[in-house]
């Protein structure tokens, strides 16, 4: 399972590939990525940034800000290092690149990643869900009698909840397949 801060580390990765930004700009944009089950605090983000700089991924630099009685900011962009970096970590195609905490940020760079890195991980996600169904579903026949009606609802919801994305998730690797884009623009009138 990726780290919490690696998950962090490749979203901000891929937020600076568009700009440099500063640490108020991408803490808004990472907990928009991240949904809003999950809110990053500048007590993550810091210290992240930090081990980023010492890892030479990013840079900061100093710009003046108006009025000038405002203290300057720090912004930080992406360097040749992070570049690579951000490429390396996007190839991977291991369990953490399907993982519940790492899915949703590498997904939202799908448009920076190859076809076939695409294909696997969705794969590899589609088979872990899968995996998790059957497991949740033969304890749910087991346990039902057990639970009150409150309980048993939550775990038909889950299950729900779970086979509702293994379809997004097939749907998307058969338009992968097929060289279809995976999510079609609404027509304007």
């Amino acid at each position: 399972m990726a780290r919490r801060g690696e998950t962090i580390e490749l979203a901000v990765l891929g937020l600076l590939q568009e700009s440099p930004m500063h640490g108020y700009e991408l803490r808004k944009r990472l907990n928009l990525m991240l949904g809003w089950g999950r809110v990053l605090s500048y007590g993550s983000l810091y210290p992240t940034l930090k081990r980023m700089l010492k890892s030479a991924w990013i840079e900061e630099r100093t710009v003046s800000s108006e009025p000038a009685s405002r203290r300057p900011r720090i912004v930080y962009q992406l360097t040749e290092t992070g570049q690579s970096e951000f490429v390396r970590l996007m190839s991977e195609v291991g369990p953490t690149a399907w993982e519940d905490d790492n899915f949703d940020i590498r997904f939202a760079f799908f448009g920076r990643t190859d076809m076939e890195i695409r294909l696997r991980v969705l794969e590899g996600r589609r088979s872990r869900l899968q995996e998790r169904l059957e497991r949740v579903q033969s304890q749910l026949s087991l346990t039902q009698k057990e639970m009150d009606q409150y309980a048993a609802e939550l775990q038909r919801h889950g299950v729900e909840s779970v086979e509702r994305e293994v379809r997004w998730l097939s749907d998307l690797i058969n338009a992968e397949r097929n060289q279809q884009p995976p999510l079609e623009k609404p027509q304007q009138t």
